[in-house]
């Protein structure tokens, strides 16, 4: 499965740093969504990543970015329903239930269906399908390799959605709680924890 980090709402010093260290170690691919940042913050870390992982970055907000820094692709949301006039190129798009999942899927490169167990990030978002629904979604085709799993998603959960069918998954809270952004400088555990993510997604 494809490992998709998602990176946190706000921006940090040791960003640009962590982000870089992780695709060295084999990170697939980074959404950028930083809700309500000025641009510019996002250009700043764009800059600041090397060139050579710009083709693995996709961004929330901002779709002039895309073109800009040669990115991957856009992802639209609630917030960001429709892509920009005469844009071509990559498109996903995040699902919050089966319906969602039904509809947009056949639209896009692939989607994010979520949340699939409680959330790490967000304690009060719970799991919003069952396991029943998830098999019976994998059973009717709407769960393949273009489906990538969010919302709680830890090495004690990846390998379920192995066998749920996903094509990867993404990880937020399970990664990031592992250092702090207000002050932290060691990021070693954060490395650490993704070589250990790396193995439960083979």
């Amino acid at each position: 499965m494809k490992l998709i980090l998602l990176s946190t709402p706000d921006f940090f010093v040791e960003e640009d740093t962590i982000i870089n260290a992780l695709f060295e170690e084999g990170l697939d691919m980074l959404h950028l969504r930083k809700p309500g940042a000025e641009p510019i913050y996002s250009e700043r870390l764009l800059t600041l990543l090397p060139q050579q992982w710009h083709s693995r970055i996709v961004v929330h907000e901002h779709f002039y970015l895309k073109e800009e820094f040669g990115l991957r692709g856009i992802h639209l949301n609630d917030e960001n329903p429709v892509p920009p006039r005469a844009y071509s190129g990559q498109i996903s798009r995040s699902c919050h239930s089966i319906e969602e999942l039904q509809s947009l899927r056949a639209d896009m490169d692939y989607v994010f269906l979520s949340p699939v167990f409680d959330s790490i990030s967000r304690p009060e978002r719970r799991a919003a399908f069952s396991p029943q629904q998830l098999h019976d979604a994998t059973r009717a085709g709407l769960i393949d390799r273009k489906v990538m799993a969010a919302g709680g998603v830890s090495s004690e959960t990846l390998p379920l959605l192995a066998d749920y069918g996903f094509g990867g998954a993404v990880v937020l809270g399970d990664l990031w709680n592992r250092f702090n952004i207000h002050s932290g400088l060691d990021y070693r555990e954060v490395i650490a924890h993704f070589r250990k993510l790396r193995k439960a997604a083979k």
